[in-house]
């Protein structure tokens, strides 16, 4: 027998709704699949740390608590990028050991630790303190397909994981990629070099997944992972009811079915009333070209959401096509977070911008070896274009960094904004983010999920003829006072044609515009009116598509106006300065 790693709370919506799903929403399944009999829940890590904070103004600690007190027997586990955490580059290793404690004392009581190379140094430490507090560990090995990745290349993975005396060994699958017959040689392989229980996780992206499994359980696999249909396949894991029909009698899983059935009438009345609008298609389809371009459920739908923020949904396509071409440009990462927003967000911007023309400074970072070892080297041209004559680091990455929990915990406290011990650990790993969530919360305006209510409706805009599906996401329209119908008319939205536009220098500052080459917010502004700046000089860091990516001078001259503030939301081409030339 089989057993389930329900994964609906965390990886399904992170891969299908880019992990927009309420707190509120989920609560009132809590208790359900408590009673379902699954091994353990994903409920936590990944993008629900982040994106809950940014997008949805909840606070991703008390999400994990309120879930930890409806389930009282399944064992509740998050996903951990090793030294990244929950974030996107690497912490020291004191927030490190914080951050696990903290979440182990919230609720998690398995781990599954992975890094974005498969950097076994940049799990130890991680690895080492779930173990010492009492939690189990998966010890996940991000399966991929390049000229460097293969059987032996994970059986000697296994090994290394190992020898940090992880409880399990997870085979992770990200991308759906995992080939049935491959799933069966490497799962027999690891179960008879070590004897260990073995957990595959995989996606239905490419259309394996429910015969990858089949393959697996019969290889002699001890777990597996899957969602809750119907927020499941597509581009997250399979549904648990097609799963627990496929597999043979001797193989099926305790699982009570009609429990999951009631589950499954919930999430549908709850996504269609609530996240219809943040489907889309293409993310439900099964694609085989995904064996091409390797981009897992989670970036796909986050690759989506990041061209539409540029207004560029219609370069998908090419988007699709540069993908594989800057991983391999790169030494063939895994596409895992947070590798998968690197080359992704990379890829968006050669496709926009041109080919490595905007440089996001966490692609700088990853060629300098501060996320670890690449699989493979970094193709000379590339690394000489980012980097120059610099040559990358041979260390730990972690090594090369300052503790900086005190200096959290003093600004947090100075700021008057502590609550809570999981706070400094917020502001530690997002720092703009936290002070923006902070202020939002002392001022109430933050999302308290007590009570499960059925928001957002879509509406039609039509606009030079084309009808455009628009959701209000986050509005109790219940309670708008408005004549109008609750079933919106279609809005007929007139607006100037691109000739119709005029446009005006009165009152232009002097000089050349120094712009946003992308939709994004500014985190910092680093001159002032007056300075003198040189070219190339850093004048300004912009955040998009969560890279943070430098803003150059173009010329050399004196600053001769500041045309927009930190915080401020721009469009692409908006002007952040201008630069009078000497």
């Amino acid at each position: 027998m089989v057993m389930i790693i329900d994964t609906t709370m965390r990886d399904a919506h992170q891969s299908l709704l880019a992990t927009r799903f309420r707190t509120r929403d989920l609560l009132p399944i809590a208790e359900m699949i408590d009673d379902a009999g699954f091994y353990s829940l994903e409920v936590w890590g990944g993008a629900t740390f982040d994106a809950p904070l940014r997008f949805l103004k909840e606070d991703p600690w008390i999400r994990l608590r309120l879930i930890r007190e409806r389930v009282k027997r399944t064992k509740l586990q998050m996903l951990l990028r090793g030294q990244n955490l929950v974030g996107y580059r690497h912490y020291p290793d004191d927030v490190v050991v914080k951050f696990v404690e903290l979440a182990y004392k919230n609720g998690i009581d398995i781990f599954r630790v992975f890094d974005a190379l498969n950097d076994v140094r940049n799990m130890r430490v991680s690895i080492k303190t779930a173990k010492k507090v009492g939690a189990l560990v998966q010890g996940a090995m991000c399966y991929t397909i390049s000229p460097v990745h293969n059987v032996d290349y994970y059986i000697r993975l296994a090994e290394e994981l190992l020898s940090l005396e992880v409880d399990m060994i997870t085979i992770k699958d990200m991308a759906g990629i995992l080939e049935p017959h491959v799933a069966y040689e490497l799962v027999s392989e690891l179960k008879k070099r070590f004897k260990v229980p073995v957990n595959v996780h995989t996606h239905a992206t490419g259309g394996l997944a429910v015969a990858t499994y089949l393959m697996s359980v019969k290889a002699g696999a001890d777990f597996i992972d899957t969602a809750i249909s119907p927020l499941a396949f597509g581009t997250a894991q399979p549904g648990i009811q097609s799963v627990y029909y496929s597999l043979p009698p001797e193989y099926k899983p305790n699982i009570n079915m009609k429990v999951i059935n009631k589950i499954s009438k919930y999430l549908k009345e709850v996504i269609e009333k609530n996240y219809s609008h943040l489907l889309n298609p293409r993310i439900l389809l099964p694609n085989p070209d995904v064996i091409i371009h390797q981009i897992p459920g989670g970036m796909f739908s986050n690759l989506i959401a990041q061209l539409r923020e540029q207004n560029a949904l219609d370069k998908l396509d090419k988007v699709l096509e540069e993908v594989p071409r800057v991983r391999e440009e790169l030494g063939w990462p895994p596409l895992v977070t947070p590798l998968s927003q690197i080359v992704g967000t990379q890829a968006v911007l050669n496709v926009l911008m041109g080919r490595y023309k905007v440089i996001p400074e966490e692609t700088k970072k990853y060629v300098k070896g501060l996320y670890g070892r690449p699989p493979a080297p970094i193709k000379p041209e590339i690394k000489k274009l980012i980097l120059g004559d610099e040559e990358p680091i041979t260390v730990r990455p972690a090594d090369l960094l300052e503790p900086m929990l005190d200096k959290c915990r003093e600004w947090v406290e100075s700021h008057s904004y502590l609550e809570k011990e999981e706070d400094i650990l917020t502001y530690c790993l997002f720092p703009e983010v936290a002070k923006e969530f902070f202020e939002l919360r002392k001022q109430g305006k933050i999302e308290v999920p007590e009570k499960p209510r059925l928001y957002g409706k879509v509406i039609a805009v039509v606009i030079d003829g084309k009808e455009y599906r628009v959701g209000v996401e986050g509005v109790e329209l219940e309670t708008v006072k408005t004549s109008l119908p609750l079933i919106q008319p279609t809005i007929q939205a007139q607006l100037p044609r691109a000739e119709e536009k005029t446009s005006t220098t009165a009152g232009q500052p002097e000089g050349e515009p120094v712009s946003s080459p992308m939709a994004g917010k500014v985190l910092k502004i680093l001159v002032r009116p007056g300075d003198k700046v040189k070219k190339g000089q850093k004048v300004a860091v912009l955040e998009s598509m969560k890279m943070e990516t430098d803003i150059l001078a173009p010329i050399d001259g004196v600053v001769s106006a500041i045309t927009a503030k930190e915080g401020e939301n721009l469009e692409s081409g908006q002007p952040i300065l201008y630069i009078k030339p000497e």
